[in-house]
């Protein structure tokens, strides 16, 4: 009974496009697998037991919050629909956030090392353009260039090495 109602689970959220990975390994208990896809990075658990088979229920895990809740049969593809666009924005929210508090902006050689070595992260810095002094930055620092950024703002200043003219800032990191 729980193959077939998890069965017809799936194929209603295959219809509406969502990936489902149906595990019905009896060889693993349950909290073996719900480790397994938690670390495989699986958005969201369904799971249905005996008990849920009377109840008309499943419980739906959420990896991002780590939050479990009952939901009623009838609704799950609502529901995992849904779900599925908070986590997502969720996700984006925290990744945001995270860059936004490890991105520190610097204008001299000096203020860069220090950034480089007591805060990490990622770094703002002009830079003349030169692999020249990419590679000296790198020799003497490690840190690299990362990226330069695509919707990045044309902002004049100096090199944080050579003190040449730059056009924008680049992203250095460790």
């Amino acid at each position: 009974q729980i193959a077939e109602k998890a069965e017809l689970i799936r194929k209603a959220l295959e219809e509406k496009g969502i990936t489902v990975k149906y595990d019905d390994r009896d060889t693993h208990k349950p909290g073996w697998k719900f480790n397994e896809y938690e670390f495989k990075g699986v958005p969201v658990r369904i799971a249905i037991g005996p008990r849920d088979m009377e109840n008309e229920t499943a419980e739906i895990a959420r990896r991002d919050t780590l939050e479990k809740f009952t939901c009623k049969q009838s609704r799950i593809v609502n529901h995992v629909e849904q779900l599925l666009e908070q986590i997502q924005s969720n996700l984006f929210k925290k990744a945001s956030l995270f860059k936004e508090k490890n991105t520190h902006s610097v204008d001299t050689y000096e203020e860069f090392k220090q950034v480089l070595e007591e805060k990490g992260g990622f770094i703002l810095a002009h830079w003349d353009g030169t692999v020249e002094t990419e590679l000296k930055i790198k020799e003497e620092t490690k840190a690299t260039i990362r990226c330069l950024p695509l919707d990045n703002k044309t902002e004049k200043g100096r090199c944080i090495y050579t003190m040449k003219q730059s056009k924008q800032r680049v992203i250095f990191a460790k």
